[in-house]
């Protein structure tokens, strides 16, 4: 594989910028009426900064997301996406849908709404027609854990909101859609959602698919009381963490921990890190024998597999070919009730899982806990966003 060198030096929160839709009156006012949020405030800093992907100190690699067929159809998302944006309004079209390169792509936060101003139209503001559409959009395009996890995630903004004196900051129903370009067979569109501990970004050209940056959290991950008491999140992406980690000799556990203590947020790549320097850490899974790594094709299968199942087997086969550049790293201990980070990065996958210090619920010391969860996974190399497939597609088409 090629390697480009970037001479510019990388923040952890730079972006890239493309020209952007002229704000109309009324934004300009709403704008300019208020103060930024310090997130709004990182945002615009990040996208002064062309997109080039999640790197490694030693630069990109090049020529790993070829344009093929995959064999495995769209054509369920494209009708789903096409019903979607039938049932808006003009009003609510004008500010839902965006063209394929726009900076809305890379607009989204992982914080309380509030905070943080969202584009798009929320499940809030639609009616109920509006909202089943909404949802079975996301149905063509995830799996069935992947839709119940997401719909459990919005769930514990309920949570909170009762935990918090009803906060409107919290509301099950603050999750925004956007659509990028027009749904097709045939050219480059895709759609997003974010909102509080979820965030997905679905690109798509032809039959291939690419599903990052998705955030995946949540707070309580254990809800003890209320309306959705019972609900329940990342318990097999937590212990199967934890026990791939304890099932390997101590040798082999030695290399992959970075830190024994697990002090704070370790997360790496969250909002406004498009372009973070990332570089490969903890055990080289060349190390590993064949069935430790099974068991980490599994751990990563456990992110992969929120998509539809014929574009998660096409991710897992591009993972399993870079295998022996992948590296496993770890902070915190190994108990039973240990906290956690935990990262599998390859070439064409970064997975992050980080046990966080509570937020939403107070009360219990600001250390990391099991009851806050975050998690992401990344295209590093350029294709977050499918921005790597859009480029090759606009060059070969000369739009």
């Amino acid at each position: 594989m090629k390697k480009i060198v970037y001479l510019l030096t990388l923040g952890s929160i730079a972006l890239g910028c493309k020209e952007q839709k002229q704000p109309t009156e009324s934004q300009k006012e709403t704008t300019e009426s208020r103060q930024l949020s310090p997130f709004e405030k990182m945002e615009e800093e990040s996208l002064k900064t062309e997109f080039i992907g999640i790197a490694t100190s030693q630069g990109m690699d090049k020529d790993l997301f070829p344009i093929t067929s995959t064999g495995v159809t769209t054509l369920p998302i494209k009708l789903a996406g096409e019903e979607f944006l039938k049932s808006l309004g003009p009003k609510q079209l004008e500010k839902t849908q965006f063209d394929i390169q726009d900076d809305e792509w890379r607009k989204w936060c992982n914080v309380d709404n509030g905070i943080y101003t969202r584009q798009g139209i929320s499940l809030k503001e639609m009616n109920q027609e509006q909202r089943k559409l909404a949802f079975n959009l996301m149905q063509s395009a995830l799996s069935a854990k992947g839709l119940q996890l997401s719909k459990d995630i919005m769930k514990t903004d309920q949570t909170l909101r009762e935990l918090n004196n009803g906060n409107p900051i919290y509301d099950e129903e603050l999750y925004f859609f956007t659509i990028m370009g027009n749904p097709s067979l045939t050219e480059p569109w895709g759609w997003q959602i974010d909102g509080h501990h979820l965030v997905i970004n679905y690109f798509i050209l032809g039959d291939q698919v690419v599903m990052t940056p998705t955030f995946m959290g949540g707070e309580p991950i254990i809800t003890t009381s209320g309306k959705y008491k019972g609900n329940t999140l990342f318990q097999d992406e937590q212990n199967l963490g934890l026990k791939f980690m304890q099932s390997l000799p101590v040798e082999l556990q030695k290399e992959a921990t970075m830190s024994t203590e697990k002090v704070d947020n370790d997360i790496r790549a969250e909002a406004f890190s498009d372009n973070a320097i990332v570089d490969f850490q903890g055990l080289p899974v060349s190390q590993m024998s064949e069935e430790q790594k099974e068991q980490l094709l599994d751990l990563a299968y456990q992110y992969i597999s929120n998509m539809r199942e014929g574009h998660a087997q096409v991710k897992m086969e591009d993972i399993k070919k870079h295998m022996n550049e992948t590296y496993f790293a770890w902070i915190g201990k190994t108990d039973e009730n240990a906290v956690f980070y935990y990262r599998i990065h390859s070439p064409v996958v970064l997975i992050e899982f980080d046990h966080q210090g509570p937020i939403g619920i107070r009360g219990n010391g600001r250390q990391p806990t099991r009851n806050h969860i975050h998690t992401i996974v990344r295209t590093p190399n350029g294709n977050d966003y499918g921005k790597d497939y859009l480029r090759q597609h606009l060059a070969k088409h000369h739009h």
